[in-house]
């Protein structure tokens, strides 16, 4: 190349070092000197260490080129460098057995024009190469200071030869030296050093400094962030561990605990001694051996803890004592309940077989029954489970299902969740003690669901015999015999308890309470702890069985005896307060001394409400709360033959009355109903208590009969109640609920109870004491009702 092509491709720069037309050329892998800066290199290899004694021998200097390939193995060749690279003259150099350290000092940059020689080492014709641009510009100088305040900025932060580095920075007032010294000092890979070094202009120099003065500034930040971070937590830590530490000294100091290693034996031993299946025990000791890998402080740790706690804690082979003295029991049960004597009867049965397996097997068991109680509230339902468990002598508990909607309630819920438990069943099997407890389901038929799951059918489990033995609580993740458990679930209703469950569970009926049932109930059990409740113990008070059944007739409608436990505890109070106002001498509570104590009467005796005039008849009806009566009331107007129907009914009774319109337009003739009886009259029939919903079809046989009193002139008799579904052709069908309508028409004074013919067997399991002073008439058809309760002809005929 020529003088003036070295002169335009250098920029003109008259000033730089002039080459000898040879110069050595020491390939480097990793490595990049910038100009004018001191770096120290370590030559190892054969072929480079003659080339440093021949350029000791003579000038010093030598060029620095990067190896393109930096994987290459064995020496570099000539295809393998980069054109771009650094003059370098040896400014010292140190001889060792197998090595040559070297401080050089970068000149130039230079470009290889052309090799000379490989052997015994590189040689080629290099041309040195000049800045360009301008370095007293506006734009170039601003550059620079940034680049200087932004690296001393970074340089301050880091450790080391931090001050030497700032004071050389602050030294240097060329831009692109100072750009080569930022840059040689900067985290940048080897490319992107090579494409530094082949930058000539140094404006765009200084702007790549100034990006990877950003980039560097950034990672300084998170990496300040980081050692941050991590130095807290490690701070906490080891407090953490020191207390920890000082805490175990202290309880040892004390001799109060155990070190760690002999609480985990002690913990494995109780898992072995629980009595666990072979499934769960090796569960538990799996989780045992996790725990023993934690440290201490490991949050896991206690959740773990935790679950063994719970397995080590059920009654896996724990069972209470059964009491088999099968007079003993049935004694229990009468001294706590007054009557219910098919219950009473089915938990003999129950102890009965049991006593006699264990007769021939001690160690026999029996699945326990799956008993639903379904009545009325104030029946006696829940305190009769806690009877049933003092007569077996078993511990008792009891879970409130009243609008539960979430379905972890009975299964628990899964570990993974934070605060996660096991189920009400699991929960009160642990309470218990004891894996054969009477467990009683409260309220099973007001369970709901929702978006997370339906309780009711994660009880199909729990209360079928067949599958109860292997119950699977989320939590335990392993099957719980359930087997043992007595279980029995109360209702006030049974249609809405889930079919699939309903079926599962043995239905018992408690039906309501008569009058004398109630009177026994208050002398046996109410007033004695209503005495106790409100402080009468002390004060000779007598309330005798008129006054008993005077509160039950006036002040109380229900078929339980709840609100006759409140009116005797509202009489007890006032005998109270009148003691403590100074009133002495003994109280003796009459009848006539209710309605100074609690207020008016509130309820009528019915038959006063009856009267016995055309249109009027009296039905029987079923309620949640038990039976009732209701009165079916009819009249006439002129008019176009329309039927008009009020007292809040449903779409069911309705129907009933349309239908018995429409009999008796098709078939009243024979009873005296004229021809044109509908056409030029609109009836209007009512069933009082009108904002009381009521529907179903069983008033259909109490329609009929007002609308045929009504149209005949013939009253129907007051001492009569009827119930029954009819057809348009004059058929009486079914009807549910017959022990509670006709326990209703007895309290209600009743004397004679028309049924259909298809319901005598429902009367026939009524106990007999409950029948005293009713007489039935069983019928068939429309027409054998009207015969029975109106009169053959009207008054005065």
């Amino acid at each position: 190349m020529t003088e003036q092509q070295a002169q335009v491709e250098g920029g003109g720069d008259l000033g730089l070092p002039e080459l000898p037309d040879t110069l050595p050329v020491l390939p480097l892998k990793n490595n990049i000197i910038f100009p004018q800066l001191l770096a120290p290199l370590v030559i190892g290899s054969a072929r480079s260490r003659r080339l440093v004694d021949a350029v000791m021998a003579g000038e010093p200097r030598l060029m620095l080129a990067l190896s393109a390939r930096g994987s290459v193995e064995g020496s570099p060749g000539p295809d393998d460098l980069y054109r771009v690279g650094t003059l370098l003259r040896v400014v010292k150099m140190l001889r060792t057995s197998d090595s040559y350290h070297l401080l050089v000092q970068g000149l130039c940059r230079a470009r290889l024009l052309e090799w000379r020689a490989e052997q015994p080492f590189l040689q080629c014709h290099a041309q040195p190469l000049a800045d360009t641009g301008e370095s007293e510009t506006v734009e170039v100088q601003a550059l620079a200071r940034y680049v200087r305040d932004s690296f001393i900025a970074l340089v301050s932060e880091s450790s080391g030869n931090s001050n030497e580095l700032q004071a050389l920075t602050l030294s240097t007032e060329d831009p692109a030296h100072l750009a080569d010294l930022v840059a040689s000092n900067l985290p940048i890979d080897v490319a992107g050093r090579q494409a530094f070094l082949e930058e000539l202009d140094i404006r765009e120099r200084l702007n790549r400094v100034r990006e990877e003065l950003r980039r560097a500034s950034d990672a300084a930040a998170i990496e300040s962030k980081i050692r941050e971070k991590v130095k807290s937590e490690m701070g906490r830590t080891q407090r953490e561990y020191m207390l920890r530490q000082q805490l175990d000294q202290i309880r040892r100091e004390l001799g109060e605990g155990e070190d760690e290693e002999a609480e985990s034996e002690t913990l494995r031993r109780k898992i072995e001694e629980a009595g666990m299946s072979e499934e769960a025990q090796a569960q538990a000791l799996r989780e045992h051996e996790r725990m023993a890998q934690m440290p201490a402080a490991a949050a896991e740790r206690s959740f773990i803890r935790n679950y063994l706690d719970w397995m080590v804690d059920l009654p896996w082979s724990r069972s209470s004592e059964d009491r088999l003295d099968v007079e003993a029991a049935r004694r229990v049960l009468d001294e706590d309940h007054w009557g219910l004597e098919k219950v009473k009867d089915r938990i003999v049965e129950y102890i009965a077989v049991l006593s006699l397996k264990r007769q021939r097997d001690q160690h026999a068991g029996l699945r326990g029954p799956i008993l639903c109680f379904v009545g009325p509230p104030g029946t006696g339902k829940t305190s009769l489970g806690r009877s049933i468990a003092r007569a077996l002598g078993r511990s008792f508990q009891r879970i409130s299902l009243g609008g539960v909607r979430d379905e972890a309630e009975i299964r628990g819920h899964r570990r993974t969740y934070v605060g996660a438990l096991p189920g009400r069943i699991i929960q009160g099997l642990r309470r218990a003690e004891a894996r054969n407890p009477v467990f009683v389901l409260d309220e099973v038929d007001k369970v709901g669901a929702d978006y997370h799951g339906d309780p009711s059918s994660a009880l199909l489990e729990v209360l079928d015999p067949e599958q109860n033995s292997t119950f699977s609580d989320h939590y335990l993740e392993v099957p719980f015999d359930l087997s043992q458990v007595l279980f029995i679930a109360t209702a006030n209703v049974e249609d809405p308890i889930h079919p699939a469950l309903r079926d599962r569970m043995e239905i018992i009926e408690l039906p309501g309470y008569t009058e004398e049932d109630k009177l026994q109930i208050a002398q046996r059990f109410l007033l004695p702890r209503q005495r106790r409740e409100n402080g009468v113990a002390g004060i000779e008070l007598e309330i005798p069985a008129e006054t008993l059944r005077a509160i039950v007739r006036s002040y109380t409608r229900e078929a339980g005896v709840r609100n006759l436990e409140r009116e005797i505890g509202a009489v007890c109070r006032k005998i109270v307060r009148r003691v403590a106002s100074g009133a002495e001498g003994g109280f003796r509570v009459a009848p006539e001394d209710l309605a100074e104590l609690l207020g008016p009467v509130k309820f009528e005796p019915e038959l006063a409400e009856r009267a016995g005039r055309p249109g009027v008849a009296v039905g029987l009806s079923w309620t949640p709360a038990g039976g009732d009566i209701l009165f079916v009331e009819s009249t006439a107007m002129p008019g176009r033959g329309a039927l008009k129907l009020t007292g809040s009914l449903g779409d069911v009774m309705r129907e009933s009355a349309e239908a018995a319109r429409a009999w008796l337009q098709s078939y009243g003739q024979p009873l005296g109903i004229p021809a044109g009886a509908f056409e030029k009259r609109d009836l209007h029939v009512h069933v009082p208590q009108g904002a009381v919903p009521k529907d179903g079809p069983s008033a259909g046989v109490a329609m009929v009969t007002a609308l045929a009193s009504l149209l005949t002139g013939r009253a129907a008799d007051p001492d009569v109640a009827m119930t029954g579904e009819i057809t348009l052709r004059g058929k009486v069908l079914p009807v549910g609920g017959i022990k509670e309508k006709v326990l209703a028409a007895r309290r209600a004074g009743i004397h004679r109870v028309v049924l259909p013919e298809k319901n005598r067997r429902d009367v026939e399991e009524i106990q007999p004491e409950l029948l005293d002073g009713l007489s039935f008439s069983y019928i068939g058809r429309i027409a054998d009702a009207l015969e029975c309760i109106l009169p053959p002809e009207p008054p005065g005929a």
